[in-house]
């Protein structure tokens, strides 16, 4: 984008990209750049050229249509490592996150005023017939509200990543499970924040069972339940061929 030339522009883009050029001209960077390709080339002069020119004939009669292999690629044909792979997607996922943070705001809101109106509407519920039934509903809720929630959250935004995705695993960039990894884990906070978030606001106002494991073991499946919705949307995501088709298939 900053290499770019925008039309009406002209000027001011070809000036901006001459200062880009000239500052990396004088980085640290170019000069290593340069002193690589001395060295591959056999250093300065008629050597290193008509090498070159020899190794180029050699590769266009004997074998045109294949590459040579490069240097740092093993037998899966990823040039890095499971591990940077995962590192490097954890790190790019959790910018993303950074990156926004109004709309964790806006969720973590979202979900505590969602929990204090279902918490009020079955606010201080008794062990009687009713309340047996109330608080059934309210649990009811407590499902429905965890998984529509992070279904759709996560059918808006993966659905919009999905070709630069599937751009980049075809270039082989990173596997499948190194992106899904990172991703999730990168999103875990805000997966754990809105459960407890929604849990700690309406467990005690709708007067269900007392206790610090109660409330932990309420916490911890409401938290599964988050979470494999979120699973669910991506699922949801990589079958559909658009965010409407998505939007149409999630809630059935």
């Amino acid at each position: 984008q900053m290499l770019a030339i925008a039309p009406n522009k002209e000027t001011e883009c070809r000036e901006t990209i001459k200062k880009i050029c000239d500052s990396f001209a004088v980085s640290p960077i170019a000069r290593d750049i340069l002193e690589t390709a001395s060295h591959l080339n056999g250093g300065a002069g008629n050597g290193g050229i008509e090498l070159a020119k020899a190794h180029a004939k050699h590769a266009t009669t004997d074998d045109p249509y294949f590459l040579q292999p490069m240097d740092g690629v093993d037998g899966t044909g990823y040039r890095a490592s499971w591990w940077t792979q995962f590192y490097c997607i954890l790190w790019r996922s959790w910018l993303s996150v950074l990156k926004d943070p109004m709309l964790v705001k806006v969720r973590l809101l979202q979900t505590a005023m969602v929990a204090s109106l279902i918490g009020s509407i079955y606010f201080g519920q008794v062990l009687d017939q009713d309340g047996v039934m109330n608080i059934n509903g309210s649990l009811f809720l407590f499902l429905t509200n965890m998984t529509f929630q992070n279904v759709f959250a996560v059918i808006n935004v993966f659905s919009a990543e999905l070709p630069v995705f599937l751009r980049e695993k075809r270039s082989r960039l990173y596997r499948v499970d190194t992106y899904f990894l990172g991703k999730t884990i990168a999103e875990l906070p805000l997966f754990i924040a809105v459960p407890f978030v929604f849990t700690s606001i309406t467990y005690p106002m709708i007067g269900l069972k007392a206790g610090v494991s109660h409330y932990l073991t309420t916490l911890f499946i409401v938290t599964l339940v988050a979470n494999v919705s979120t699973s669910f949307g991506y699922l949801i995501s990589c079958a559909s061929s658009s965010i409407s088709m998505a939007l149409s298939v999630g809630p059935p």
